[in-house]
């Protein structure tokens, strides 16, 4: 067994629970343990488990270059292990964060957790992955193989809850950091002597052409051009000079998922609005003041009899299918119902879409059959599955650690003010073309949603965001990349609001707008690098 793992069980104060220390006053930068881990753990080409991120500080003659050893951080409170809806990222009892391949359908829920890019889509068998402590070896007595090849011991390992470990002496008695601690996940990697220009992923500038030393980078035109706003979140000047690509894990098919997925949702709670509302809000019981007289010819309207099942069912499939599609493995897609992790949003979204999709179909019957009075019913049930199937996502975003610009406590409520929109943008579309489900409502649900939703966005645009990787986000929103996608996105939206009289073309702007900015929003929220 190897010196840094020999322990004093008398010495414990709790059960073991694995750290790791980095000393930056030893690493001399070698990528030894970048190389010996991806020899231990067959990592492929083009991803890394660890590696080590050069930054060169100062302005020429004097200047340093400072190194970041970059890897998992083994979080007591590790966020991709509550997002990771199939529980295949799990903790151990010992504190490492570790992972099971067989279980993994490839979501990326976890690579958008982790505030540390520590995760990556393996590109051979296409599973998440990270360090995991080589937790094979240690399990044997063995060090890690970065530990056992760092020519200069500046990586150790041992356990926190002994004070005669070196881990533990270092952690307790120096003055060590840990990378972003306001996400307060807790995290067991220790660093001494690092470099605050290698800690904030903000505070270095990226080379000009994403030229770096032996490397480049290709187009990453996702990411904001530059480091934290203003000259630099250091004393004194930083530029980045060796790092690795980093990629969003979510793209314009979890955009469009948002939007296909308000249509499914609104299509159903629109006419049933409606069909509650009608009453107080214009004296008759009918979808859209139409002047129908009486509950059960309400409740016997055909754009709530079979438009709402028929329209909500055929873009929830859609919405499924591209669920589906953005998975690494989807022939894995049900083990998030075989074996859900009940933590994770996209669990919990699963169920709230499968028992909104069998309500769906059940009301469709019960319109087939006759059976207009089985629907109010049914309308128990599908209410609120279908408001969490509209709403899920917010929280799904919130669980996304990493992503500051998704942490917003207004988002269930844009999100329910989108699904209205949408559904009753596509009522309005559809009574176009078939004139029975017409209603001069749907215009007007369309008008005051989509004000209110422009409202609160310019709102919370017009504040100034609690952190910087929130603000380089949004700003990336409306003055960088995905500048071309809100502007318009919310000129279609004032256009849907300010002319309900227009109909179905001011409904489809409306929508058109709305996809638009949820793609801004998705996008921008993943533009600005964490390691």
């Amino acid at each position: 067994m190897g010196a840094g793992l020999q322990a004093t069980p008398s010495a414990r104060t709790g059960p073991f629970r694995w750290g790791k220390l980095i000393d930056h006053g030893q690493c001399i930068g070698c990528h030894a343990c970048t190389t010996a881990c991806k020899s231990e753990n067959e990592v492929p080409l083009s991803v890394t488990r660890t590696y080590v991120k050069y930054v060169d500080v100062g302005v020429f003659p004097e200047t340093r270059r400072a190194f970041q050893v970059t890897r998992c951080n083994q979080c007591e409170d590790a966020p991709c292990v509550a997002a990771c809806p199939t529980a295949a990222m799990y903790r151990r009892v010992d504190g490492i964060v570790d992972f099971d391949k067989a279980a993994c359908i490839g979501c990326k829920a976890c690579i958008a957790a982790c505030p540390y890019d520590a995760i990556f889509i393996n590109p051979e068998d296409h599973s998440a992955e990270k360090c995991n402590f080589c937790a094979h070896r240690l399990d044997v007595g063995l060090e890690p193989a970065c530990v056992t090849v760092c020519p200069t011991q500046a990586i150790k390992v041992g356990d926190l809850n002994d004070p005669a470990s070196a881990v533990a002496k270092a952690v307790n008695r120096d003055v060590v950091a840990v990378r972003r601690p306001e996400k307060e996940t807790r995290p067991t990697l220790f660093y001494r002597g690092a470099h605050q220009a290698t800690l904030d992923p903000l505070a270095a500038r990226r080379p000009g052409g994403g030229l770096y030393m032996w490397s480049e980078q290709g187009s990453l035109k996702h990411q904001v051009p530059s480091g934290h706003p203003g000259r630099g979140n250091s004393s004194a000047a930083a530029v980045l000079s060796y790092d690795i690509p980093h990629r969003m894990p979510w793209d314009w098919r979890v955009s469009l998922y948002t939007w296909t997925k308000g249509i499914a949702a609104g299509a159903y709670l629109v006419p049933l609005l409606l069909i509650l509302l009608a009453p107080l809000l214009t004296g008759s019981a009918g979808i859209g003041g139409g002047g129908a007289a009486g509950s059960a010819v309400a409740w016997s309207h055909p754009a709530w009899l079979w438009a709402a099942p028929v329209l909500g069912g055929a873009f929830l499939g859609i919405t499924g299918l591209l669920l589906i599609w953005d998975l690494e493995h989807p022939a894995r897609f049900w083990f998030i119902l075989a074996r859900p992790q009940w933590r994770s949003w996209l669990a919990r979204g699963a169920v709230f879409i499968t028992v909104y999709a069998a309500v769906l179909a059940a009301h469709f019957g019960a319109a087939l059959l006759g059976a207009a009075g089985a629907t109010r019913w049914l309308a128990i049930v599908g209410a609120p599955f279908a408001a969490g199937t509209a709403l899920y996502t917010a929280y799904l975003f919130a669980q996304s650690k990493a992503r500051d610009l998704w942490q917003n406590p207004l988002a269930p409520g844009l999100l329910f003010l989108q699904a209205l929109l949408l559904g009753a943008g596509a009522l309005e579309v559809l009574g176009a073309f078939v004139p029975a489900i017409a209603a001069p409502a749907y215009g007007w649900v369309v008008a005051a949603a989509g004000a209110v939703h422009v409202l609160l966005v310019l709102l919370e645009h017009a504040q100034v965001h609690a952190t910087a990787h929130a603000h380089l986000a949004a700003r990336a929103m409306t003055h960088g990349r995905y500048a071309a996608f809100f502007w318009p996105g919310m000129a279609l939206l004032v256009v849907g609001a300010a002319a309900p009289w227009l109909g179905a073309p001011a409904a489809a702007a409306a929508m058109l707008g709305l996809l638009a900015y949820e793609h801004a929003y998705v996008q921008a929220g993943q533009s600005v690098p964490l390691a």
